[in-house]
């Protein structure tokens, strides 16, 4: 079946098959966040992006292969509610940028900086820093090394949406810093057929997104 991303809490999960990699996309919670179980099809491994609510159907769905990893996007509670249960089931290692981990509410096992690199099972994820939402916010890129380069996949967070970028509460500063490496780091780096996942809502690629950067600019949101 063709993937849509289109998922609604108490729905049906959208799964994606890539070069190595599964995707398996699902909402929960009461502020419809998107939780991502990220698969490698070489060695079964789970990566969990974002344990943002019931965590017993993110274990149904992470199933009875290892899950390796939770990588927090960024510090919000809608966005780890379920991480303490979802890691005392499984021994997860929590992953998140340093500058976002002390809120969490289990320890961080490995922070990672812009650049770094998360992985599961095989696959790799290059992670990228993107300031102005919260300090610590982070997105992951995969390109299946190299192998999807033109057409890569990516999870955003709170950082980036269809239709901009993510809540910066009025603050002038924090939106700039935001959109500044929204355009550095994202736009001006991958191509308009990247596809984008969101902490909320439905995905998009870049180059839907692009036309609109100055509008978003002008705007100041």
């Amino acid at each position: 079946m063709t993937y849509t991303g289109n998922v609604d809490v108490g729905g049906r999960p959208d799964v994606r098959e890539l070069p190595g990699l599964t995707v398996t996309k699902v909402a929960v919670g009461p502020y419809d966040n998107n939780a991502y179980i990220l698969r490698c099809t070489a060695t079964g491994e789970r990566l969990l992006v974002d344990a943002a609510a019931e965590a017993s159907r993110l274990l149904e769905l992470v199933g009875d292969g290892p899950l390796a990893r939770v990588v927090t996007t960024h510090r919000h509670q809608d966005h780890w509610t379920a991480l303490s249960e979802v890691v005392r089931a499984t021994s997860a290692l929590v992953v998140a940028h340093p500058r976002d981990a002390e809120p969490l509410p289990e320890p961080v096992s490995e922070t990672v900086e812009d650049g770094d690199t998360v992985r599961v099972g095989e696959a790799t994820l290059d992670v990228i820093h993107l300031r102005g939402h919260t300090p610590g916010s982070i997105a992951l890129l995969y390109d299946a090394g190299g192998a999807l380069a033109d057409r890569p996949h990516l999870f955003t967070g709170d950082s980036l949406f269809p239709g901009g970028v993510g809540n910066t509460w009025g603050d002038a500063s924090r939106f700039k810093r935001l959109l500044a490496d929204v355009e550095e780091r994202v736009f001006d780096r991958l191509p308009d057929a990247t596809w984008f996942y969101p902490g909320h809502g439905k995905d998009s690629t870049l180059g839907r997104e692009r036309p609109s950067l100055p509008e978003w600019r002008a705007r100041g949101w």
